[in-house]
């Protein structure tokens, strides 16, 4: 699907969070064209380097970027590079951030102590941020209070719950973030 000409501007945001936590899933439910995914299979060079143990389903995992896009008017268009989860890639974060408006940023309640290094990052570059807390089969919804209380977030920290494989939930994620970015830039 071809860029409608009549679009004049442009935006940049990051999708980010730790391994699996959903940002691949994310970018598929919400993006408008087919995204451009770089999964690949996990192998063997990866052990002692992912760790698969609350994960153990998982066969694949993103190695670069994902890609993705969603036109929110007329005259704008939004642009999602969703990141990849693990420590060593993030040299990749660096040439992604460039640019980018801000993150949204998928937590796993169940496992919250995984998305410090990435809210580092985040705040190392400068990025305005939402939080989308995903929901996983099985798992209960904690209180918003006690995730930003957990992961020593500012009350203007927006944060909301999300299921990444639904669009209406993904897309309301978006909006927390866009209305977030807006207030924070003007």
């Amino acid at each position: 699907m071809y860029l409608d000409p009549a679009v004049s501007r442009s935006v940049k945001v990051l999708v980010v969070g730790h391994f699996a936590v959903g940002k691949t899933t994310f970018i598929g439910s919400i993006s408008e064209i087919e995204p451009l995914q770089t999964e690949e299979e996990i192998t063997e060079a990866s052990e002692g380097l992912d760790d698969l143990s609350e994960t153990p389903d998982k066969t694949t995992t993103t190695v670069a970027m994902d890609f993705g896009r969603l036109t929110l008017s007329d005259t704008l268009v939004l642009y999602l590079f969703g990141t990849p989860g693990q420590e060593r890639f993030k040299e990749m974060w660096q040439g992604l951030s460039r640019g980018a408006l801000g993150a949204l940023v998928l937590v796993d309640p169940e496992r919250l102590h995984e998305s410090f290094p990435v809210l580092d990052l985040v705040e190392q570059f400068g990025l305005a941020y939402a939080i989308g807390v995903n929901r996983f089969d099985g798992t209960p919804d904690y209180p918003l209070d006690e995730v930003r209380e957990a992961l020593n977030l500012s009350e203007d920290t927006p944060i909301v719950h999300c299921d990444v494989r639904d669009e209406n939930s993904s897309a309301k994620s978006l909006i927390t973030l866009v209305k977030h970015l807006m207030s924070t830039l003007g």
